[in-house]
């Protein structure tokens, strides 16, 4: 089982200081913050073989240091997934520095808990470098944003066709108008890209059980338009409620409704493909 969304905050805020992107610190991170050995804790208390470790804007910004320095030991069980200016003069170079750190995906940070921007900057040129050198380095790109922001991104990607796109939290696409989802045409609109990817994320898991939607409605319509092979399960813990092993159980639980050859893809294989790093080798 591999998570691709977990976050980890250090206690030692003189060597990693909060800087949060904004200005303004996650609620979360400053009241259910975990370090990286709580995290090991709760893998292995709830099951999970490895992780990517998605480095936490909203308390560090874009200074990835704790994230490369937790799991620089750890290389064989855990990768991370860091940040950068993408706009700034020396951004190539900060993405081969941090790659060279042991981390090995890009994430962008358009919207968020405590980030509204105007997301069209998601297409200016000036991020082009970024992803071409992620096409030069085969790193995938997840990023935060909402559906609004999807012709921006479409740019981007028809530019940069090579470069596997993670959208997520599935980009928080609304479900109360039940089936057929039509609130969610945006992001079912960005299965005709085969680059894109979705990461399915604790509190989505949990609103697809809020009526009128249902597990097997929703997921059943992911699929169809998606395929499992293109879904890969993070909890983003500890941003949501609960310990690893009741998100495991909850997750395992709601999906239990599918093929097992979709909960694989989904738990694992997916995970494996876009972070070759936590794959199983001979």
């Amino acid at each position: 089982m591999i998570n691709i969304h977990p976050h980890i905050i250090s206690k030692d805020t003189a060597r990693y200081p909060v800087t949060p992107l904004g200005g303004k610190r996650s609620e979360w991170s400053e009241h259910r913050a975990i370090d990286f050995e709580e995290l090991v804790a709760g893998m292995n208390a709830a099951g999970i073989d490895k992780a990517a470790i998605v480095h936490s804007s909203t308390t560090y910004g874009y200074n990835n240091a704790y994230l490369a320095d937790a799991i620089a030991e750890h290389l064989d069980r855990f990768t991370g997934v860091f940040s950068v200016v993408v706009r700034d003069p020396n951004k190539q170079e900060r993405v081969r520095y941090w790659v060279s750190r042991g981390l090995s995906g890009l994430r962008l940070f358009a919207v968020g808990s405590t980030v509204k921007t105007d997301q069209s900057w998601i297409a200016d040129p000036a991020t082009f470098p970024v992803w071409k050198c992620c096409s030069e380095l085969a790193l995938p790109v997840a990023i935060s944003m909402r559906q609004d922001g999807l012709p921006h991104l479409a740019e981007v990607i028809s530019r940069f066709p090579d470069v596997n796109v993670i959208l997520d939290h599935l980009l928080h696409a609304p479900m109360t108008d039940g089936p057929p989802y039509n609130a969610a045409a945006g992001l079912f609109g960005m299965a005709k890209y085969p680059n894109v990817y979705l990461k399915l994320t604790s509190a989505i898991i949990r609103r697809a059980r809020d009526e009128p939607a249902t597990p097997a409605s929703f997921f059943g319509k992911l699929l169809d338009n998606f395929g499992s092979a293109r879904i890969a399960w993070g909890s983003n813990f500890p941003a949501v409620e609960g310990s690893l092993p009741e998100l495991v159980a909850d997750a395992k639980t709601t999906l239990s409704i599918l093929p097992r050859a979709d909960q694989e893809n989904i738990f694992h294989r997916t995970a494996a493909k876009l972070y070759p790093r936590l794959a199983d080798h001979p």
